[in-house]
């Protein structure tokens, strides 16, 4: 029985399945792994999902606290929520709701809150907070209000929440959709002394559509000058679909009218945006008057360009249009820093004389209706003055800088032509230099160095004007004179140093030297003998037909010395082939007066001389020519009496003349030098030029110093 049952169980063994081979221990682990990153991604997925739902369903008014705390500490200001406040994503944008919101100042400032609001309600991109612009898909915003403020030193602003970074320009968020009810900005900035108050028309979105407009109006007032201002946003429904924003803005400011137009990214964003500009007024002084810039008076303008401004710089380029009668192109950069400083580049094709007056502070309007003389006279320096007399505006020349570099292609001049002007001016903390100043005139180039020094007070004022050698036919033209048969030129310089806050200030107290130098030439006869009053060979070649005849130069010196505004020649000295001219006197920057005696002497024989001083007295304005002088009259008298005591044959005696002038060394004349190194042709020192003084002693000779400025045309 054990057996059979034996064999019975055989077949039951034998039937059994195997059991499994055991896992190894490397796949449990794999396993184990998938499963724990399968649990964390449906955790990191989960945590947020119902961070989000918690928010969705209590619109994350929770958060009210630590908003208002967490934004506080980074903001370092004080922010409060005092109504209804929510915070979440709907679905993906950052929903953010508040009402009585309010941002506080520093306490620097003049108003208690950097930004409130009855309600403000907008979406807005969750990157955007972190990386690049800030972005608001959608903004409600109702009976706002911003006030934004530089303080005193301009080294920070109260949009700016970090001292340490100093004051970060203005920059708006990037806003496509909004609207907007009962807005109001206010804008101050002490350096630039403007307080702007704005307010912004309401503006009502229906299905997610702006309107066709966006207006902003308000007044505000830029240092002294009262201001309005109107601007349109005329087509901020495109902003939806990223198309154009076109902005239009019109300002009124002392008489000048400003428009500004372009195409803005999205409803806020002015910075490094092209706009295109146009203004037009009375006077380009009134507007830039505005920012403190001092210009001359000029007349009417209208002028255009483009604009960019890239936070405290404004450039405008492409500048285009009229000034008087003048056209005007170029461009100018205004950087509104520590210091205001302009940077400008102009070219002018055509500038009419009228219009250059306003370089020498005359009022261009005047000399267009009543000449230069009416001018000066308005400028305080009276009648028959005609040195303008308007005083620098030192103070407001030290509050900005300059670099202006003006080129003029032709001056409309009625006289003498001018052309190839090229002005380079530099304003540096009240020093204004005009150098180089250069400009074409007759053939002739004139470079000239003017620098005032506001600095010092009075101002310290030095004059250099150089002129190239230049045709006398061609610079006489202009009065008239033809130049055939001229082939003289003429070369001088001025060097001049004075105090004072005026043109003429600066010259009455002025000290320095003036000459004029004629080389080897010719002139008209007619020019020349009446000069001379030599009345024989005058009459002599009237009646011969031969006025047109050349009268041959030697050389020639015109020179002044000046002391304390007095010129006095030092010398006149002029050598022709048949003739000296000699002059003294000599003429005041002080009283604008002239007082020159000029005569010449014969180098031979002529027998009907009227040989005496021609007198030139006057003013500046109105010179006058005494050419019966009381030498001439004294002659005539003598010839009369001799003509009744003896025969009328012995009258002719009183008008003869031996022709003993002595010719000049022309080197020195040539080289410029004064009258004390002056020779004849043999190289004896000359004792008939002036030796740089206006007055005589008892014996005949020259007074130095302040004697002579005193019996100077009898006033000092």
């Amino acid at each position: 029985m054990d057996q059979a049952s034996e064999r019975n169980d055989q077949p039951a063994a034998a039937t059994r399945a195997p059991d499994p081979a055991p896992q190894s221990a490397p796949d449990s682990a794999q396993a184990r792994r998938r499963r724990f990153i399968r649990n964390t991604i449906i955790a990191i997925l989960a945590v947020p999902a119902l961070i989000w739902l918690v928010l969705f369903i209590t619109k994350g008014r929770f958060l009210k606290g630590p908003f208002e705390s967490i934004v506080g500490r980074m903001t370092n200001r004080e922010v409060r929520v005092g109504g209804d406040f929510q915070l979440y994503f709907a679905p993906l944008r950052i929903k953010f709701y508040a009402e009585r919101f309010t941002i506080a100042n520093p306490a620097w400032a003049t108003r208690p809150y950097l930004f409130r609001a009855d309600r403000i309600d907008t979406r807005f991109a969750p990157l955007s907070l972190l990386f690049g612009k800030r972005r608001l898909y959608w903004l409600d915003l109702q009976n706002g209000a911003a006030d934004l403020e530089w303080n005193a030193e301009h080294s920070t602003n109260t949009w700016t929440f970090s001292e340490k970074k100093g004051g970060k320009p203005l920059e708006f968020p990037r806003i496509d959709v909004a609207t907007v009810r009962g807005t109001t900005v206010r804008y101050l900035d002490p350096r630039m002394r403007l307080l702007a108050d704005l307010g912004i028309e309401d503006i009502r979105s229906q299905d997610a559509q702006i309107g066709k407009s966006v207006r902003v109006a308000g007044t505000g007032r830029i240092r002294d000058t009262p201001f309005r201002v109107a601007a349109q946003l005329l087509s901020p429904d495109a902003t939806v679909n990223r198309g154009e924003n076109k902005l239009t803005a019109r300002a009124w400011a002392a008489n000048n009218v400003v428009d500004v137009s372009g195409t803005l990214p999205s409803l806020a964003e002015i910075e490094k945006v092209p706009l295109q500009t146009r203004a037009r007024g009375r006077d380009l002084s009134e507007l830039l008057g505005i920012i403190g810039v001092v210009l001359p008076e000029t007349r009417r303008y209208a002028l255009k360009g483009r604009m960019v401004k890239d936070g405290e710089v404004y450039r405008f380029t492409n500048i285009a249009g009229t000034v008087g009668e003048s056209d005007v192109a170029g461009r100018l950069t205004v950087t509104n820093g520590e210091r205001l400083h302009l940077d400008s580049a102009i070219r002018t094709r055509s500038l009419d004389i009228v219009d250059a007056s306003v370089l020498v502070g005359y009022n261009p309007d005047i000399v267009e209706k009543q000449g230069a003389v009416a001018a000066a006279a308005a400028t305080g320096r009276g009648p028959q003055r005609l040195l303008p007399d308007d005083d620098l505006p030192v103070e407001r020349m030290r509050t900005f800088d300059a670099d202006l570099v003006w080129t003029v292609d032709q001056v409309k001049s009625r006289r003498v032509p001018i052309s190839n002007m090229e002005l380079t001016l530099d304003l540096d903390r009240g020093r204004l230099a005009l150098s180089p100043f250069s400009f074409a005139m007759a053939r002739g180039n004139v470079s000239t160095d003017i620098v005032f020094d506001t600095r010092q007070r009075p101002s310290a004022v030095k004059y250099d004007l150089r002129l190239a050698p230049t045709p006398m036919g061609r610079l006489f033209a202009g009065w008239g004179v033809e130049d055939s048969g001229t082939t003289g030129t003429i070369k001088g310089r001025v060097q001049l140093s004075g105090r004072g806050d005026s043109i003429a200030d600066s010259l009455a107290t002025s000290s320095g030297r003036i000459a004029f130098i004629m080389p080897q030439g010719t002139l008209w006869t007619r020019n020349v003998q009446l000069a001379e009053l030599d009345i024989g060979t005058f009459v002599q070649k009237m009646f011969a037909g031969k006025l047109k005849k050349p009268v041959e130069i030697n050389c020639g010196l015109v020179a002044f010395s000046v002391r304390g505004g007095i010129a006095a020649a030092d010398p006149i000295l002029i050598d022709t082939k048949k003739n000296v001219i000699l002059g003294r006197g000599g003429f005041s920057f002080r009283t604008e007066a002239l007082d020159l005696a000029i005569r010449a002497d014969a180098k031979k024989f002529s027998l009907f001389s009227g040989q005496s001083p021609v007198g030139v007295g006057g003013h500046f304005a109105a010179p006058s020519i005494d050419v019966i002088s009381p030498q001439l009259i004294g002659r005539a008298g003598i010839g009369l009496g001799l003509a009744v005591a003896a025969t009328p044959v012995a009258g002719i005696l009183a008008f003869v003349d031996i022709g003993d002038a002595k010719s000049a060394a022309c080197g020195p004349v040539l080289s410029g030098a004064s009258a004390a190194a002056q020779r004849t042709s043999k190289g004896e020192k000359r004792d008939d030029v002036g030796s740089g003084t206006t007055a005589k002693d008892e014996k005949g000779k020259d007074k130095p110093g302040k004697e002579q400025r005193k019996k100077f045309l009898g006033i000092f």
